[in-house]
């Protein structure tokens, strides 16, 4: 709200920088190991109620936020073809980093090959940090400031063994290296962010696992967020729903991005490339930024995409994105996020509780 009681135009809100940037490269990964879901139910409800998901996947003993971090950091590189050296600004955003106090931000740029000469930091906001790192890439090189950042949306699985978030809550996530539009596969048309103090999930300092308001989760939080920053930015950028050929949400489960499509009025065939949650999980950080990538394997010049983001606590970015020539030689130069989907090895619940640490002593 203004100063003086009355609320600004809508159109203030729509965030463009001075010029126009996109998406340089952009790079995938998802852990072999995955659990299925009814082997989670299998252990805790003797097979009954079924599962929200087939499987998710799973961080390998070793593997971890910036392992994983560093191998899409690589593949949006080789898809941008550029030298590593001129990146200057890596940034990560997670809810699991390994440290908690150190940077993974560091140690995925030395290991990419960056130079010292860089800003760096790591960025947190449930499972929107990944998305809240690429507004501030798009600021920092629609400034001008720089000419090519890297944000990385990356998380392991994370959930109370027994609880519900132990079907979905999953491992892997995306990286996208920003730049000049003119260099871009995909180029950001337009971006809004809407956040309000809404408790629905949340972690204390020293807690192992978060905790999460059930129902509440739903309403008034995830379709509150999504919807209404994906219809802001559909009303300032004067769109409708059949003016984008693919859309993607957060995917906490398979239903809810589902359902937002739908509320928003999406068909099925404009968000099933990018809903990935039923074979991956919740890869919380870089849901919807895992999804992006999948639909850029498929998209064609001109295609223009929706993606909302969403992060509990509460928020939800959006971005207007329009696919450009260079997709079809950016797409060549690493491996699809399908074939990391593709490639996998099963496991049981008692090896999973050994990768992930859950037995305590």
């Amino acid at each position: 709200m203004a100063l003086n009681g009355t609320h600004p135009s809508q159109s203030n809100f729509l965030m463009n920088p001075d010029r126009q940037v996109g998406i340089v490269g952009y790079g995938a990964y998802v852990p072999r190991y995955r659990l299925p879901g009814a082997e989670v139910a299998r252990v805790w409800t003797n097979g009954l109620g079924g599962s929200p998901i087939i499987e998710k996947a799973v961080a390998g003993l070793d593997e971890d936020v910036t392992t994983m971090s560093i191998e899409a950091a690589r593949n949006a590189i080789a898809r941008a073809n550029i030298d590593p050296q001129l990146i200057r600004a890596v940034w990560v955003g997670s809810e699991s980093h390994p440290y908690a106090v150190k940077p993974t931000s560091t140690i995925v740029a030395e290991s990419i090959g960056a130079s010292a000469n860089i800003q760096a930091a790591d960025w947190e906001f449930a499972c929107k940090a990944g998305t809240e790192a690429v507004q501030a890439s798009i600021g920092m090189v629609g400034s001008g400031m720089v000419a090519y950042t890297l944000s990385i949306g990356m998380d392991t699985a994370q959930g109370r063994p027994g609880d519900a978030l132990e079907y979905t809550a999953a491992s892997g996530g995306a990286a996208f290296l920003i730049g000049a539009a003119a260099e871009s596969c995909a180029v950001y048309q337009g971006s809004y962010s809407y956040v309000t103090d809404t408790p629905d999930f949340w972690r204390r300092s020293g807690e192992t696992y978060p905790s999460h308001g059930d129902r509440f989760t739903g309403e008034p939080a995830y379709f509150s967020h999504v919807t209404s920053a994906a219809q802001a930015l559909m009303d300032m950028m004067g769109t409708k729903a059949s003016d984008y050929t693919y859309a993607v949400f957060h995917q906490p489960n398979v239903k809810f991005p589902s359902r937002a499509g739908e509320m928003l009025g999406f068909t099925e065939e404009q968000i099933k490339h990018g809903l990935l949650a039923g074979v991956v999980g919740n890869v919380y950080s870089g849901s919807c930024m895992l999804g992006l990538t999948a639909i850029l394997d498929v998209a064609k010049p001109g295609d223009r995409i929706l993606m909302v983001s969403y992060g509990s606590g509460a928020g939800s970015d959006a971005f207007d994105i329009r696919v450009t020539e260079n997709i079809e030689a950016a797409r060549n130069r690493a491996p699809s996020t399908r074939d990391y989907i593709n490639r996998r090895t099963q496991i049981d619940y008692a090896t999973y509780c050994r990768f992930r640490g859950k037995l305590k002593e």
